[in-house]
């Protein structure tokens, strides 16, 4: 039978605020959150500082956390082979996430290389991975449309879905980049995709309106998601037109949505959680 996993990615939020955080509070804050027994933490990026200031203490940050009491995962982005390369040196690192999107033009802005280019760096950064006992997730932005004008159908998402499985890669998390994703999008792709594919883990990592969370998730996980990315609040994602922020989906409410539905995972501790969710609330006062 299969178990939902909630996947906690604190670095989302934390990258969306200023001023910079200690080193020392956000290790205190990850640490709090590995005690709430999500499946993964999202502990980081090491892609370069000069673009995210806040992730410049990612080596201190992951030497300085405890994990040996837990069994939450820790998983840390990526965007070329130099960055893999500082990840892998860290044992208590189990997965690489590497964004990789069906627009030539979010591609380009998000990892300053073309799609053509991308898939080669993907490759070299599999076999690495695979010589160091990591593994690669991949967050296919651009899942449910594109506002960019490229060509998207659901035939696109299942053509590379087919192409990342061929390279070995074994978790796919699809990202609602700009928040726009359209239910009868959503239950199409993970309705058709994943009995396609046994071999695949699918995830889904939205970014959504505060009123719309609810439909999206309940509408993944009916169609066979049981992989999902939040973050506490829902801090994080992308600035759209009119000043419009399309955030993360808040843990609080995915960890309310599968209670109810009496899906939440066994290692969830939910006091831990109100503890973690309070220091939240402190280390950003």
């Amino acid at each position: 039978m299969k178990t939902v996993k909630i996947i906690e990615s604190p670095a989302d939020a934390l990258h969306s605020n200023y001023p910079l955080i200690p080193t020392k509070d956000k290790i205190a804050y990850y640490q709090a959150l590995l005690k709430v027994g999500f499946d993964t933490l999202d502990c980081g990026s090491f892609i370069s500082p000069k673009t995210i200031p806040q992730i410049a203490d990612i080596d201190h940050v992951i030497k300085g956390l405890d994990c040996s009491d837990f069994k939450t995962k820790l998983l840390t982005k990526i965007a070329n082979l130099s960055d893999a390369i500082g990840a892998i040196k860290f044992k208590n690192i189990n997965y690489l996430g590497y964004p990789f999107s069906i627009s030539e033009n979010f591609q380009i802005r998000n990892t300053g290389k073309t799609i053509k280019e991308s898939i080669v760096i993907l490759e070299q950064i599999v076999k690495l991975a695979k010589e160091h006992e990591k593994e690669v997730i991949i967050y296919l932005s651009m899942s449910f449309g594109n506002p960019y004008g490229d060509v998207w159908t659901p035939s696109v998402i299942s053509k590379w879905v087919d192409q990342f499985s061929a390279m070995g890669i074994k978790t796919i998390s699809l990202f609602d980049t700009m928040g726009t994703a359209r239910i009868e999008n959503i239950n199409h792709l993970f309705s058709s995709l994943i009995p396609q594919h046994s071999e695949l883990e699918f995830g889904a990592h939205f970014h959504s309106q505060p009123k719309s969370w609810y439909d999206k998730v309940n509408t993944a996980f009916n169609a066979g998601c049981y992989r999902f990315d939040g973050t506490i609040k829902g801090v994080g994602g992308y600035q759209m037109t009119q000043n419009q922020l399309n955030d993360n989906i808040p843990t609080e409410k995915l960890i309310s949505y599968f209670t109810s539905c009496k899906k939440l995972p066994n290692s969830i501790d939910v006091l831990a959680f109100e503890s973690a969710y309070n220091f939240y609330h402190k280390l950003l006062r």
